[in-house]
C-alpha cells in the first residue's frame, strides 16, 4: 500500500466516491484492493467478483495479481451475489464489490437467502455508501444500514479509515458466513493509531474526556467526531468518542457503560436517523435503563440531490461544523 501526505485544499477534484477530509492528512491509496491482493497470495481459496464497478471499488489490484481468481459478471447485482455464493458452496471465499446502493436495493433477497440464509462465505464490500457519492438518490445508499439490520446472520462493519479498512479485509475472511462492509475507497485518511486493533463485534474508547458529553460513532464519522472533539477542546468542552465499527452484531455493553459515565450523548453517523446507529444506541439506553439528553447527527428521512460531498453534507448537517455543535450544544 502506498501511504501519502495530502495537502489537496479542501473542494479538489477526487475521485469518484473518494472522502473529502484528507487534507494535511496521511492517506492510503486503495486499501481495500491492495489488503486483498496480498491476502489473496496467502490464501489461495480467495476469489474476488465485482458487478462491472472495479474502478470505482479498488479491487483492481487483486484482478492484477490474480487474474484466474477474479471475476467480472456485468451490472448485474443479483447475478454478482448469486456467483459469490455459488463460488463460496465450492469452498472458496468470495469478495465482493459494487456501489452499495446497488446490491441492497436490487440484491437484497439474495443477500438474504443465497448469502446469510445458506451461511455462505460471501464477503460484501459496498463502496460510496451515505453522502460520498454525489449523484443522486438513485445512487445515494443513505439507509443500507437499516436495510441489512433486517436480514439473520450477516455481519455489519462501517470502518473508520484507512488503518480498520486493512484489518477488516482481512478479518472478514475467519468471520463465519455473510459479511456487507461499507467501504471507504481511493485515497483513504490515517486517522487510528498503530496500536488500534479491529474486534468483530466490539467498540473501542478512542478519546477520554470531561463526562461532559460523550460522542457515539460509526464509519468515517468517527474521524470527524475525533476532530470536532478537538475543535471543541478550543471552546472549553472535553468529548469521549466511542467508536462502534461493528453495527451487527451490536456492542450494546458498550454502549451502555459508556452512556453511565456521560452527561449527555451525540451520535454522528454517515446514515438516515432512523434505523442505523441512532436507533441502534436508543434501544440500547432503554434496555439499559438510561435516561440521556441525545443529539443525533445524522441524515434526515428524505431522498437527496445531487451535488458535491461539501455542499451535501453542509446542507443536510452532517459536516464537521455540524458534529462540533452538537458536541458544544450549539443549534
Amino acid at each position: 500500500m502506498t501511504s501519502t501526505r495530502d495537502t489537496a485544499p479542501r473542494g479538489h477534484t477526487r475521485g469518484m466516491g473518494e472522502l473529502i477530509d484528507i487534507a494535511d492528512k496521511t492517506t492510503v491509496l486503495a486499501p481495500f484492493g491492495e489488503t486483498l491482493a496480498q491476502l489473496g497470495r496467502e490464501r489461495p481459496e480467495i476469489v474476488a467478483l465485482t458487478a462491472d464497478m472495479g474502478r470505482y471499488s479498488d479491487i483492481l489490484p487483486f484482478r492484477d495479481a490474480h487474474p484466474d481468481r477474479f471475476f467480472n459478471v456485468g451490472m448485474a447485482e443479483q447475478s454478482l451475489v448469486m456467483t459469490a455464493a455459488g463460488l463460496a458452496k465450492t469452498g472458496k471465499i468470495a469478495y465482493c464489490t459494487t456501489y452499495s446502493v446497488f446490491v441492497t436495493r436490487r440484491a437484497y433477497d439474495f443477500v438474504a437467502i443465497a448469502g446469510a440464509h445458506s451461511k455462505a462465505e460471501v464477503k460484501i464490500f459496498a463502496g460510496m455508501p451515505g453522502l460520498t457519492n454525489g449523484y443522486g438518490a438513485t445512487h445515494q445508499a443513505t439507509e443500507d444500514l437499516n436495510m441489512m439490520r433486517g436480514i439473520a446472520d450477516l455481519t455489519i462493519i462501517d470502518p473508520c479509515d484507512a488503518t480498520e479498512l486493512t484489518q477488516v479485509v482481512r478479518a472478514v475472511a475467519d468471520i463465519p458466513g455473510t459479511v456487507y462492509v461499507r467501504l471507504l475507497r481511493g485515497k483513504v485518511p490515517v486517522e487510528l493509531g498503530e496500536d488500534y486493533r479491529f474486534v468483530p463485534g466490539k467498540a473501542a474508547l478512542l478519546r477520554e474526556g470531561s463526562g461532559d458529553v460523550g460522542v457515539i460513532s460509526t464509519g468515517y464519522m468517527t474521524a470527524r467526531s475525533l476532530d470536532a472533539a478537538k475543535a471543541a477542546d478550543n471552546r472549553g468542552v472535553q468529548a469521549s468518542v466511542l467508536h462502534v465499527p461493528t453495527i451487527k452484531p451490536f456492542d450494546t455493553a458498550a454502549v451502555v457503560e459508556f452512556a453511565r459515565r456521560h452527561d449527555r450523548l451525540v451520535v454522528a453517523e454517515n446514515h438516515k436517523t432512523t434505523g442505523g446507529l441512532a436507533s441502534l444506541v436508543t434501544e440500547a439506553l432503554y434496555q439499559g435503563g438510561i435516561l440521556r439528553p441525545l443529539r443525533r447527527v445524522g441524515l434526515a428521512d428524505s431522498f437527496f440531490e445531487c451535488g458535491s460531498q461539501e455542499y451535501l453534507e453542509a446542507k443536510y448537517g452532517v459536516d464537521l461544523p455540524a458534529v462540533t455543535r452538537a458536541i458544544l450544544g450549539e443549534v
